[in-house]
């Protein structure tokens, strides 16, 4: 059921992403012993980088970001309480996402704008 969760989650959060929006996004959140970075990355690929203490939230955040095809990177920077650990990063993704999604007005990408031409 968790993995149905994040499967529609990221499936909305692909179908709400403005074109326009930063793309970018990253957090570090501190919780008591905890010290978690998150980083997103809207640009339409797919990738999970991280491990959680607990298997199950490992596995949410990989089946969100392959759904929303977003690159989400979870780096644990120290931490003993699991708990402590994934409620960081799960704050960490919120906060990174409401950066990401921020309206900026301009497609923030060079696919297909980059050309090699080569003289004669």
């Amino acid at each position: 059921m968790t993995e149905d969760v994040a499967i529609a989650l990221g499936r909305a959060l692909l179908e709400a992403t403005p074109a326009t929006c930063a793309r970018y996004g990253a957090a570090t959140v501190p919780m008591d012993d905890a010290l978690v970075t998150v980083a997103v990355d809207l640009g339409g690929r797919g990738y999970w980088g991280g491990a959680l203490p607990d298997g199950a939230f490992d596995h949410l955040l990989r089946s969100l970001a392959t759904s929303a095809a977003a690159t989400v990177h979870v780096v644990v920077v120290r931490g003993t309480d699991p708990h402590h650990v994934t409620e960081a990063a799960m704050k960490g993704l919120g906060l990174s996402l409401r950066a990401a999604l921020q309206d900026h007005g301009a497609v923030f990408s060079t696919k297909g704008a980059v050309r090699w031409e080569v003289g004669a």
